[in-house]
C-alpha cells in the first residue's frame, strides 16, 4: 500500500469496538451494507492483491472495523469462532429478513426466549456469526 495520506478524523461510535480480520474485507463491507445497513465511514484502498488493511463501518449506532489478513506479515486468516456480534434491533422480523435476503445463513432461527426477547443467530458469508435481539411485543 503506497497511500500515506492521513484520513480526516472519523467518529468512533461505541465503547467496545469489534475489529474483524477477514478474507475479503471490502466485499464484507459491501455485504454488511446490504444485510445490516452499514455505512462506510472510511476504507483504505485495496493493495495489488485486492486486500485492504482497514475499513471502518457504522452499524446500528456503533463502529465495527475490519481488515484483510496479511500472512506475509505474520497475520494469516483464522476462521471466526468463539464469539458473535449482537445487533439489538427494533423491528427484528424486518432486520432478520434483510440479512437473510442479503445472503446470511440461519444458525439459530428467531425464537421467543425465556428472558423476554426474540433472538436468533445468522452467519455471514465471511464466517462471522451475528445475533439479533429485540423485546417481544405483545398486543394490548
Amino acid at each position: 500500500m503506497t497511500d500515506t495520506t492521513q484520513p480526516a478524523a472519523i467518529e468512533t461510535k461505541g465503547g467496545v469496538i469489534a475489529y474483524l480480520s477477514l478474507d475479503g474485507a471490502l466485499a464484507a463491507a459491501e455485504f454488511y451494507k446490504k444485510a445490516f445497513g452499514a455505512e462506510v465511514a472510511m476504507a483504505m484502498p485495496a493493495d495489488e492483491k485486492g486486500r485492504t488493511m482497514h475499513v471502518h463501518l457504522h452499524i446500528n449506532g456503533s463502529s465495527v472495523m475490519l481488515g484483510d489478513c496479511f500472512p506475509e506479515h505474520g497475520h494469516g486468516y483464522v476462521p471466526a469462532q468463539g464469539f458473535n456480534l449482537l445487533l439489538p434491533v427494533k423491528d427484528i422480523e424486518a432486520s432478520w429478513q434483510r440479512a437473510v435476503d442479503a445472503g446470511a445463513t440461519v444458525v439459530m432461527p428467531l425464537t421467543d426466549m425465556f428472558w423476554g426477547d426474540r433472538y436468533g443467530q445468522l452467519r455471514d458469508p465471511f464466517g462471522v456469526t451475528w445475533a439479533m435481539n429485540a423485546p417481544i411485543t405483545r398486543g394490548a
